[in-house]
């Protein structure tokens, strides 16, 4: 796993300004967290722990990783294939059927590499264009070498016919394969499927994809229009039996209060991705929907998307929505409360586990979940002096002042360098990819 074999251990870091984000612990400053085999076993002040490595988290901000909820990372690579008149969907179709499974593996695990580096623990890696059975292996390849945890979202290959179902007999392959007795991850990524749903796909081939998803208890993430008329409807998909914690909806910037009341109802949640619904949200206003989405009371996660749309930073992403989130005076939501500092934390962490079937799991500092930490200077130039630790996180922190990232308690960041990976070869593989990509575009 990884470029090197990592360990966990007994680590005890101390005296840090701990972000909990769950209600049971709170915000301490000054306090310790234990974590042994991978696992948060106290958060107080002043633990001993004889036997564990210290680290020391003085002037530092110890919060949970953050989770991504729905990236396509098989073209992260591909992120700067754009233009100015070549924007994302135009650089995507030329380019998907040109990736080599190798490619694949390059994509993914510079797409990993670059989140773990961000403080992200968790992604959910929704592959929209899977090509081939190797092609699926590779991504799998990837992130047994990641290190940080995951949903594999098994997908269409990009243009399949919108009359053609998704076969699922390499979804089973790769659910024996990979995902058996002898899971190839520790644990650490599980299988989903994402689908085109009503808007990318034909209504009868969705709810044939679905009838092959439930039977395999496998769980769904579907995309909504961005820049168009939706027809997807919460009560369709509420009456159809599907909605529920294992139902992923991305998107739906045209959503209805009927459709937010259905998804709230059944525990439906969704992945809001700040920048790509700001460029590409022209079926609905993002800013309102952010609003509405938190008063109807549906879990809304953060996402990334594609890198050619929103970086690798979820640290901005937690910023441009406490942004977007204020009421706007003369409209109707003038009365709604705004969204807060803790509110974005929550949305990057917590809900973002929830999203992925993950809560009891990872997204808290909660004494007997996975250790997926981070630790931020609160020294550096652009980050302190810190007063409100959850207004610094959210207004001030960069990937760069990611000092320390633990996954499943193995340190894979430490004193702000990768440890686990070696970056330079990961770019290097990338680059050599995305030119060899280009160049069978281009015929």
């Amino acid at each position: 796993m990884g470029d090197q074999a990592v360990d966990r251990g007994t680590y005890l870091i101390r005296g840090g300004t701990v972000v909990s984000v769950d209600p049971a612990v709170g915000t301490q400053e000054r306090c310790d967290v234990l974590v042994r085999d991978g696992v948060i076993e106290r958060v107080a002040a002043g633990i001993e722990a004889p036997d564990a490595d210290v680290i020391d988290a003085a002037d530092m901000i110890v919060m949970p990783g953050l989770i991504d909820s729905h990236f396509h990372m098989w073209s992260a690579l591909g992120r700067n294939f754009i233009a100015d008149d070549y924007g994302y969907f135009p650089a995507k179709w030329a380019t998907s059927a040109h990736y080599a499974p190798e490619d694949f593996y390059n994509s993914v695990l510079l797409g990993l590499v670059e989140a773990a580096n961000a403080g992200i623990t968790t992604v959910h890696n929704w592959s929209h264009n899977t090509r081939t059975p190797a092609h699926a292996d590779a991504e799998l390849r990837a992130h047994r070498d990641g290190l940080i945890r995951a949903r594999y979202a098994y997908g269409h290959r990009d243009m399949l016919p919108v009359d053609e179902p998704l076969s699922f007999a390499d979804v089973d392959r790769v659910r024996d394969q990979w995902f058996g007795s002898d899971d190839a991850f520790d644990g650490m990524v599980h299988l989903g499927v994402n689908l085109r749903g009503p808007d990318l796909g034909e209504t009868p081939v969705f709810l044939a994809e679905m009838q092959e998803a439930r039977a395999r208890s496998l769980p769904v993430a579907i995309h909504t229009e961005q820049g168009g008329v939706t027809k997807v409807r919460a009560a369709d998909l509420d009456r159809w039996g599907f909605l529920g914690p294992d139902f992923l909806i991305c998107h739906f910037l045209a959503a209805t209060a009927e459709d937010r009341a259905v998804m709230a109802r059944t525990g439906t949640p969704l992945s809001f991705s700040v920048h790509s619904e700001l460029r590409l949200g022209s079926a609905g206003d993002p800013r309102t929907a952010l609003l509405r989405w938190r008063e109807a009371g549906v879990t809304v996660s953060l996402s990334i998307d594609a890198t050619s749309i929103h970086p690798v930073n979820l640290f901005e992403a937690m910023s441009v929505a406490w942004n977007m989130g204020i009421p706007w005076e003369g409209t109707d939501t003038a009365e709604l409360p705004e969204v807060g500092f803790a509110d974005c934390i929550e949305m990057a962490t917590i809900n973002g586990a929830r999203a992925l079937g993950l809560g009891d799991v990872t997204g808290s500092l909660t004494p007997g979940k996975r250790a997926d930490i981070i630790l931020i200077r609160g020294t550096d130039i652009n980050v302190g002096p810190v007063v409100n630790v959850e207004a610094t996180i959210v207004r001030s922190v960069t990937p760069a002042n990611v000092d320390t990232v633990m996954s499943d308690g193995r340190i894979i960041k430490r004193g702000g360098v990768l440890t686990a990976f070696d970056a330079a070869r990961t770019m290097a593989n990338a680059r050599n990819s995305a030119q060899a990509v280009l160049e069978r575009s281009r015929g």
